[in-house]
């Protein structure tokens, strides 16, 4: 199962193209987890890079992946002033467990 997430959070949605940023690198290696989220600009966005489910931004990249390995995809819409996006994070994206069966579902 390829994890896709997008916001609804308002602010710049540009990817950042400097992948490398002193910043982005330091968090990767302070944290147990790093996705693809790393590299977005949204301070939505980035508060999830570190989830251990492997989120991916909506892009082209991500649906590529998804057509070439033959799986599904999930979409988390959050908006980051929504108490319940919070709690969806803390219960289901923040645990370990949860994170290792929403990628062997399929």
């Amino acid at each position: 199962m390829l994890f896709l997430a997008i916001t609804a959070c308002q602010g710049q949605q540009e990817k950042n193209t400097n992948h490398k940023t002193e910043k982005n690198m330091n968090a990767v290696n302070e944290y147990s987890h790093t996705n693809h989220l790393i590299h977005e600009l949204s301070p939505y966005l980035l508060q999830h890079a570190h989830n251990p489910v492997n989120w991916y931004p909506w892009d082209d990249e991500a649906f590529e992946k998804a057509k070439r390995e033959n799986k599904l995809v999930l979409v988390s819409i959050g908006y980051s002033a929504r108490h319940w996006c919070h709690v969806m994070e803390k219960e289901s994206f923040e645990d370990e467990e949860t994170a290792r069966l929403m990628i062997i579902a399929c």
